[in-house]
């Protein structure tokens, strides 16, 4: 007895077959789809994204130690674009660390400022050649604008004061 003859010479198998494999192929490929659930409190703020504008002064005193006083903030609708290429990924001793914090003071979001009142200025020299300078200066402005969360109540500038980026509080501002 031939092999043949007990198979069905129709071709509904060999599409049935082609058509199992594309749907499981299918399938298999929506499944490594992300699954990432939002929380409940990340899903509100995301719907109605803030903005915060912060404007400072901050001066060096003559013991060498920094002050910041508070000017004015903004809070308005909106979202930024990206992170913000004006802050650091890690930072150094002398640069400021700005975080937001919630009602027990916990850390929501941090961001590196590199050191305000030190500034690279490029300038052309009296050979027609382009030099760097660094420049401290003794007071200066400090404005930032950052993505709220939605569970900030405060935010808070500290200075990076050693290598193990262990930091001193400078100014602690109260959102309402």
């Amino acid at each position: 007895m031939k092999f043949e003859k007990l198979m069905p010479q129709n071709n509904f198998y060999k599409s049935f077959a082609q058509v199992s494999f594309f749907m499981f192929a299918l399938l298999s490929l929506a499944s490594c789809g992300s699954k990432r659930s939002i929380p409940q409190a990340d899903a509100q703020s995301e719907a109605n994204p803030k903005l915060i504008f912060l404007n400072y002064t901050i001066s060096k005193s003559d013991d060498g130690f920094k002050q910041v006083q508070f000017i004015n903030k903004t809070i308005t609708d909106g979202k930024l674009k990206k992170a913000s290429s004006n802050y650091l990924n890690s930072g150094k001793i002398g640069d400021l660390k700005c975080a937001q914090l919630d009602k027990q003071s916990n850390e929501l979001q941090v961001v590196i400022i590199q050191n305000p009142l030190s500034k690279k200025v490029e300038f052309v020299n009296d050979s027609l050649i382009f030099e760097k300078k660094q420049i401290d200066l003794e007071n200066g402005a400090l404005s930032l604008r950052l993505q709220l969360n939605g569970k900030t109540k405060y935010i808070e500038i500290s200075e990076i004061v050693d290598s193990l980026k262990q930091s001193k509080p400078l100014i602690k501002t109260k959102l309402n």
